[in-house]
């Protein structure tokens, strides 16, 4: 089958490197569907994939991409690194086995996942300063493209910056109508870090609210793309 090409824009990171605008999420809460990946990639011209360990679909995507016939080349593909891998030599590991499953060479993003670490006797700012160090280093030698972080607030970030060699390039937290972190929006802003929205249906619930409802019925657009364009605006 012959893709769709994609028009989506793309944002520029701090490093150069430009991430696609829209990506198709693939949490586990909402289960795994390899014809709606397959749809997004040949119909949608959707080329940003996110994605992680924890969902447990990165072996299952791999072969989506696949079979798609879309070009690694044009894809962005983000992947996390759970907590439990936390740490200087697992987090090496971890990235290697992502991109086995994953069937790649590279990542373009890889995320540390929550700012909370689950290595017992360690201090939590130690675990995560010696994770970013083996981030930098996968950074270096090119096994990811870019590198960030997910779910962390401004005293997270201060605290990594202290140390890193590299700022992160992207911070990606859940925002949508109903959560609206705008301190660490203009934060990151600021920092030269590039905000992630994630979530930008509120799991859902945005779909029926009144408010969204009403400018869907008024702009003659689904409740979907009213929360989508919200979110990019």
């Amino acid at each position: 089958m012959e893709t769709v090409p994609s028009s989506c824009p793309t944002v520029p990171l701090s490093n150069g490197r430009n991430i696609p605008i829209l990506g198709l999420g693939t949490s586990h809460n909402g289960g795994y569907s390899h014809e709606a990946v397959l749809c997004a990639l040949q119909e949608c011209g959707i080329r940003h994939i996110d994605t992680a360990k924890r969902y447990g679909c990165e072996e299952a995507l791999g072969k989506a991409v696949v079979d798609s016939g879309v070009p690694r080349e044009e894809l962005w593909l983000t992947t996390k690194l759970w907590p439990g891998d936390y740490g200087y030599q697992s987090t090496k590991q971890a990235c290697r086995d992502s991109c086995a499953r994953l069937g790649v060479d590279y990542l373009d993003l890889y995320l540390m996942h929550w700012p909370d670490c689950m290595v017992p006797g360690v201090s939590s700012r130690e675990v995560r300063a010696e994770t970013w160090r083996a981030l930098e280093e996968l950074y270096d030698e090119g096994l990811c493209r870019a590198i960030g972080v997910s779910n962390f607030l401004i005293h997270h970030l201060d605290e990594l910056k202290d140390r890193a060699g590299i700022v992160p390039h992207v911070n990606q937290v859940e925002f949508h109508p109903f959560q609206q972190p705008l301190e660490l929006v203009e934060y990151c802003q600021k920092e030269n870090i590039v905000f992630e929205g994630y979530c930008p249906l509120a799991k859902g619930q945005a779909l029926t609210h009144p408010s969204v409802m009403e400018l869907a019925q008024k702009h003659g657009r689904s409740a979907s793309q009213i929360c989508i364009r919200w979110s990019i605006q």
